[in-house]
């Protein structure tokens, strides 16, 4: 049995299917941690959703992450259904706005529709479903991060969606390791990470996969926990 994790997707479908059936061969007796903003940006945030749901029909063990991209999509369509204002946006126009800004048109589009309020809601109660982290084994795998100013580092969870820059304090890891992805960092800082002798209370593995025009970056991540295995594939669904 093997235990995969697979950072920001970003809706780059090919690269995605091609990293785990071709790269990692999941198998359905391995783990894969998938750590969220699996849309917006790429071409195909639709085709990533369908293919992890249909990874989750066939009774492969996959857990998707919430990323801050999914959290940010269903805010606005509460806002588009509610017309609700949300952090100083004066309702959904302008929320759905910062949305595109950040990648989300190229989702809209993926799923054929003009209003976000269209969309199915087998995706959107799937996106609601997803959970803010994961304990696993000597791991704490996450999307951004955690909020060590708190005595309960689990409970703030808008810091496990958008948190960039924080202290950890080990004390309240218990020995584990953080996990994440959230912020691009080049190959050389994802291996000096995974160092045997690192000072790192953390692994970063967002590589930016949709960052082709930028050296060291690009590239859709993969590592097996057990052996510390980093697989790495360039973007498959955009060129440079």
């Amino acid at each position: 049995m093997k235990t995969w994790v697979i950072p920001d997707i970003h809706g780059c479908l090919q690269t995605l299917r091609y990293v785990v059936e071709d790269m990692i061969q999941l198998e359905k007796r391995d783990k894969l941690f998938i750590l969220g903003d699996i849309i917006d940006r790429g071409p195909d945030s639709k085709g990533v959703i369908d293919y992890i749901m249909q990874l989750e029909s066939q009774h492969y063990n996959v857990l998707t992450l919430r990323g801050n991209h999914e959290d940010f999509m269903l805010k606005v369509i509460e806002a588009e259904k509610n017309n609700k204002f949300w952090k100083g946006f004066r309702g959904a126009g302008k929320l759905r706005k910062e949305w595109f800004r950040f990648g989300g048109e190229a989702t809209l589009k993926s799923f054929g529709e003009k209003k976000i309020s269209n969309i199915p809601d087998i995706y959107v109660n799937w996106l609601k479903a997803l959970p803010f982290y994961s304990q696993y084994g000597k791991f704490l795998i996450v999307h951004a991060g955690f909020n060590f100013k708190n005595d309960n580092i689990f409970e703030d969870e808008n810091a496990m969606l958008w948190t960039r820059d924080y202290e950890i304090d080990p004390d309240k890891l218990a020995g584990r390791r953080i996990i994440h992805g959230h912020v691009p960092v080049d190959l050389e800082f994802i291996y000096s990470c995974l160092k045997i002798n690192n000072v790192y209370n953390f692994i970063a593995l967002d590589n930016g996969v949709y960052m082709t025009d930028r050296p060291g970056y690009g590239n859709l991540t993969a590592l097996e926990l057990n052996t510390m295995d980093l697989k790495i594939q360039p973007n498959l669904d955009q060129q440079p």
